[in-house]
């Protein structure tokens, strides 16, 4: 397929695209998909036209220059590809380091044009279906660290989920903090939280590689299950709160979602191993 971007802006070759170009790519384009124009990022693609290079420069939004180009700004026109919305909220859950609440989503497309409107990520479905669409888009682009995050929010749903279902007597409700294992390299750490992906953050600006969150539990008492479970690996340790886990210790450490303080203080032998 042909490209209409041998003339980029100053980004590409130095040579500042024109505006009839875009026009005239935003034509053949929609001729190409039976009348029906792009969206910004399936545009972006099959141009290697940039947004960088119209926006603010010939046209505030997209469907500005769709309306120039000449096409209605009917509902069909002005409704934005999966792929464009998804890396929209890629691009703004990186910037946060988690996924963003309604208000939020609301304010940034509130105060940058190209952001989608609140109603048009709604037609990926509720929360919990447009994070799983985004954790799939994630990883098609090789974003890990996207994709990762809406793994981490995925499983807040289940967890909630699954007190919905099992009730107050087999999930207590005076559960204070989580004990998690992330990896790092080669070497996973395990330590406690009241919030997993503060913690989590925090953990990356430390480090040189990128941090993974492996699993986490649920507990009434965060430190004593932090200090069971490293004295449970504590031939593994390598330095600190750093151990080296086989597979086997790790599918061991993810066969609890909850963990909570024995009665009498005393942890029976082996519990992950139940």
């Amino acid at each position: 397929m042909e490209k209409f971007g041998s003339q980029r802006s100053c980004l590409g070759t130095g040579v500042m695209i024109e505006k009839q170009e875009i026009l005239e790519a935003i034509e053949t384009t929609a001729k190409r998909n039976g009348g029906q124009p792009l969206g910004v990022r399936r545009f972006e693609q099959e141009t290697g036209i940039r947004k960088g290079d119209w926006l603010g420069e010939f046209w505030a939004r997209w469907g500005d220059a769709l309306v120039e180009a000449g096409y209605e700004p009917n509902e069909l026109v002005q409704a934005r590809d999966d792929d464009d919305v998804l890396g929209e909220l890629s691009r703004f859950v990186t910037e946060l380091g988690r996924i963003p609440v309604s208000n939020e989503i609301r304010m940034r497309a509130r105060h940058e044009a190209t952001f989608p409107h609140h109603n048009t990520i709604g037609r990926l479905g509720r929360k919990r279906e447009w994070v799983s669409k985004l954790e799939s888009f994630a990883r098609q682009h090789g974003d890990e660290l996207v994709a990762e995050i809406c793994r981490v929010e995925l499983l807040k749903f289940e967890s909630k989920e699954s007190e919905t279902v099992e009730g107050p007597e087999h999930v207590p409700t005076d559960v204070e903090g989580w004990v998690y294992l992330m990896k790092s390299g080669k070497y996973y750490k395990i330590g406690r939280t009241n919030s997993v992906d503060r913690r989590r953050n925090e953990i990356r600006l430390e480090l040189p590689e990128e941090v993974t969150l492996i699993h986490q539990i649920r507990t009434d008492d965060p430190s004593g299950i932090e200090a069971y479970l490293q004295r449970r690996f504590h031939s593994f340790r390598a330095n600190g709160e750093w151990f080296k886990l086989t597979v086997k210790e790790i599918r061991a450490f993810k066969r609890r979602k909850f963990m909570q303080k024995p009665m009498r203080g005393k942890f029976p032998p082996h519990p992950l191993c139940d």
